[in-house]
């Protein structure tokens, strides 16, 4: 008998403890077994016919309750259930040899010892690498050049195999050299050489753009070497900016460069273009944060911003503006001007009519082409601008500094050399140069300005007597932040502000500001000197306008040191709008308008009154406005308009207006008698 009760066969192969399953009609025929049900040994008998609390008598019409069944029986307590018993498990006893194992495998080893590698060897490694590097990047320069000027040629698989094989040894060459030559043991000497022979520069130029240039020439064909190319470039400038952090800001760009040149081959999936895009204008964004004067950075990123005009003319425009321009967008900003004025481009049935009417003012200002349409396309842009301000709410907020930005750019002829503002502000003329020259009015009044200058002194007036009449809008805030401070730099340069000062509106800006004094209450921090900010323990929060002026000639006398030095502000939340940056931009622009009114020269300011006005000079009447005595009136009621009229916008005291509000509201273009100031 086997141990599990069956028979074995020993005639056959089958291990005696397996069970052999037994053939149905056998299991069939089988009489029942007679034997009761066994329960199992873990379980306790159950007394539950002896127990009175399942006892109880039948009652008609009477449902039990477990009340009365408590109450009938006393509790009684539960049989508790026998402990089984406790098996010894005996533990196997370890061996000696085990032990001295163990703490063979758990010693600590300690750290293997490390040479220090002498000057003279890490010099004579730097030397042997730069050998092998001049060697291949000539290499690489001859068959670049060889190549470029066969463009008819088609190379086979194996020869760009071999081409992306040899650039790829130069990349890792060059890697090689910057681990060396900035190595932590390695002089100042030694650290300097990569920047004394250009090292970045010259990676980039001869292993990877020259390369890039004779794919992009040989497309389609190339299309996958490219691709190939594009990927093993990335990885190590990627690499790179991790190991190699002295050329960081270098790094930075290439890799933004590197995802341009992916997005422009990409034609088949519009999504994969839009992801290198987006990586591309990361690197780019970047880098304008590290290097904010460098122009170049800028017209980058005007061109990743198509189709979206209005923010290429900001790129373009800002890219000139800055300390170091980059004249090269001077033609790639034809780019953009060229189709908007062609009037038979098809761009103009794929943007907005009033983008198109903006856009083409700036371009007739820049190339001087169509002068004779500039008066019309400024009026049909102003007889627009309320209206779309109206209807676009806050979306409005991004559209007015791009378009204040623009058309302070536009007063400096785009960064022209001989333009009279720029002359003015530039670091030589220093504030007391200006106070200590001659005659101004003298000056000005002998200068004649040029066509450039005088249209964008049109555009600039007529745009702000559109936006400042919007008494109470919280959405054109951002355009007016932007232009007082342009006009803050200004007041530090005499010569500069003569040019502009008689064309400004002072007396709607002076109306604006009433309008935010109405719920402003902290008037103590407008007038101290010191720039308004909250507590220095918090890290400083921008605004939205902050980072779009960040880097051009007038904002240097404006923000504080630090004030951009906040590294935990991601490039998504840059530019976006929170509530809370409604009291901020009001309390930076109502401090900005007591600088300026501190002169004495156009705005005036009552501590005692708390009220905005202009200088006798500037006074003057507004048609069907209401008189400075009754201005607080029409300033609550321009802003019930602007709420009830922007359902999604930020309100002065965090409410929308009631139905009720809507039925008594005025129009404020009507009681404005609204009339764009186009000078002929």
């Amino acid at each position: 008998m086997d141990p599990g009760g069956g028979q074995t066969d020993e005639g056959n192969d089958v291990s005696p403890y397996k069970r052999r399953k037994s053939p149905v009609s056998s299991i069939k025929g089988r009489p029942r077994s007679a034997s009761p049900l066994r329960r199992s040994r873990a379980r306790v008998p159950s007394s539950t016919a002896n127990d009175p609390d399942f006892r109880r008598a039948p009652q008609l019409g009477k449902l039990w309750s477990p009340d009365e069944a408590a109450s009938s029986s006393s509790p009684r307590p539960r049989p508790q259930q026998p402990s089984r018993p406790s098996r010894n498990i005996s533990q196997p006893k370890s061996r000696p040899d085990a032990v001295e194992d163990e703490s063979e495998s758990t010693r600590l080893i300690k750290q293997p010892e490390t040479r220090p590698i002498s000057q003279e060897q890490l010099i004579a490694e730097v030397k042997g690498i730069y050998a092998g590097l001049v060697m291949v990047e000539s290499k690489c320069i001859e068959v670049d050049n060889a190549q470029s000027t066969q463009n008819e040629t088609q190379l086979n698989n194996e020869q760009w195999q071999a081409l992306i094989a040899l650039h790829r040894t130069l990349l890792h060459e060059h890697h090689d050299f910057f681990l060396a030559s900035q190595h932590p043991s390695a002089s100042q000497a030694l650290r300097r050489l990569a920047s004394k022979y250009a090292m970045p520069a010259r990676m980039w130029r001869h292993g990877i753009h020259s390369f890039l240039e004779l794919l992009r020439h040989r497309l389609p064909h190339s299309l996958e070497h490219m691709l190939t190319f594009i990927y093993l470039a990335y990885s190590m400038m990627a690499l790179l900016y991790e190991t190699v952090p002295a050329f960081e800001d270098t790094w930075i760009e290439c890799l933004g460069d590197l995802g341009r040149y992916r997005m422009a081959i990409e034609d088949d999936d519009i999504r994969d273009r839009e992801v290198w895009t987006s990586v591309s204008r990361h690197w780019y964004s970047k880098a304008s944060d590290k290097a904010p004067t460098t122009g170049r950075l800028y017209h980058h990123l005007a061109i990743l911003a198509r189709p979206n005009p209005l923010q290429q003319l900001y790129y373009y425009a800002k890219s000139l503006c800055v300390p170091i321009p980059f004249s090269s967008a001077r033609e790639s900003i034809m780019t953009l001007f060229d189709p908007i004025l062609d009037p038979n481009s098809a761009q103009h049935a794929r943007l907005i009519v009033i983008d198109v009417a903006f856009v083409k003012v700036h371009a007739i200002l820049f190339s001087n082409k169509f002068p004779d349409e500039f008066l019309p396309t400024l009026k049909k842009f102003c007889s627009m601008l309320d209206n779309q301000i109206g209807r676009t709410t806050r979306k409005w907020m991004e559209s007015g500094y791009y378009i204040a930005i623009s058309n302070c750019c536009a007063l400096l002829s785009y960064g022209q050399e001989d333009n009279v503002i720029l002359k003015a502000i530039r670091p030589q003329h220093s504030e007391e140069t200006a106070e200590s020259s001659p005659d101004y009015d003298k000056v000005m009044s002998e200068y004649k300005p040029s066509r450039t200058e005088e249209g964008s002194v049109n555009l600039f007036e007529g745009t702000c007597d559109v936006v400042l009449r919007r008494l109470g809008d919280l959405n054109t805030l951002p355009f007016l932040h932007v232009v007082l401070v342009f006009i803050f730099h200004l007041t530090h340069f005499p010569t500069a502000m003569l040019f502009i000062e008689r064309r400004f509106p002072w007396k709607l800006v002076s109306l604006q500001l009433n309008s935010l004094l109405l719920s402003y209450r902290e008037h103590h921090r407008i007038h101290d000197e010191q720039f308004p900010r909250h507590d220095r323990e918090f890290p400083p929060r921008p605004l939205p306008e902050d980072f779009a002026m960040k880097g051009l000639v007038w904002v240097d006398k404006y923000f504080p040191v630090d004030w951009f030095s906040n590294d935990k502000i991601d490039d998504d939340e840059k530019y976006f709008e929170v509530p809370s940056m409604t009291d901020d931009r009001k309390e930076r622009i109502l401090w900005l308008a007591c600088r300026i009114a501190k002169l004495g020269k156009w705005l005036t300011y009552d501590e005692t009154l708390r009220q905005f006005g202009v200088v006798p000079a500037y006074e003057k009447e507004i048609d069907n406005v209401a008189k400075d005595s009754d201005m607080m009136n029409v300033s609550e009621s321009a802003e019930s308009v602007s709420r009830s009229s922007t359902f999604d916008s930020v309100t002065t005291m965090g409410n929308t207006a009631s139905e009720k509000d809507d039925e008594d509201m005025i129009d404020v273009d009507e009681a404005l008698g609204y009339k764009p100031i186009i000078r002929q």
